[in-house]
């Protein structure tokens, strides 16, 4: 079994948590039995999450030598000039290496759902939108890139893993895909 969730802002990729106070997790989701998350979204991105019963369809959707594509539509602070869109595409060097290089390019802003709570407004500071599409999985990655070129992120969506998209899920909402 294979399933395409909208993981919402400020969710768990995973069923339990032990801080305190705690936090809200996949369990309160309606999810089918028997499934977990095949890789991760950091707590404070929302978008695409894949879950699984197959632990061999898991590793292949993870393995970085499958090296599938993960799509994201970032608002980042400020606007980006074309010296920071072609650092994103040649890869940045951050603490742990350099990235593998990335597609990147400006967006109109996407027709997304409001986030709860919503991203702080600036009048005086602007925002955009960018798609980015990266091979890899470190921790925090598309964050620390964009603030590695001067794009602080602000929200962050993931929209596809491979061939798998969102396509109109709302955050917390589930639907099966198939597994080819």
């Amino acid at each position: 079994m294979l399933v395409a969730f909208n993981k919402p802002f400020n969710v768990l990729c995973q069923f339990t948590d032990s801080s305190t106070p705690a936090r809200r997790t996949l369990a309160e989701f309606d999810l089918p039995a028997g499934v977990y998350a095949a890789g991760r979204l950091d707590f404070d991105s929302e978008g695409l999450l894949l879950l699984t019963d197959d632990g061999r369809l898991a590793h292949r959707l993870t393995d970085p030598r499958h090296k599938l594509p993960k799509t994201y539509w970032v608002q980042v602070e400020g606007t980006p000039q074309d010296a920071q869109l072609a650092a994103l595409r040649q890869g940045v060097l951050l603490k742990d290496g350099r990235t593998l290089p990335a597609q990147a390019r400006c967006i109109e802003t996407p027709p997304l759902w409001p986030r709860d709570p919503p991203v702080r407004f600036r009048k005086t500071v602007p925002d955009a939108w960018i798609q980015l599409q990266i091979h890899e999985g470190r921790n925090r990655q598309v964050r620390r890139m964009t603030a590695a070129v001067g794009l602080p992120t602000l929200r962050l969506v993931r929209v596809a893993i491979g061939p798998h998209r969102l396509q109109g899920l709302l955050p917390g909402q589930w639907r099966g895909v198939d597994k080819d």
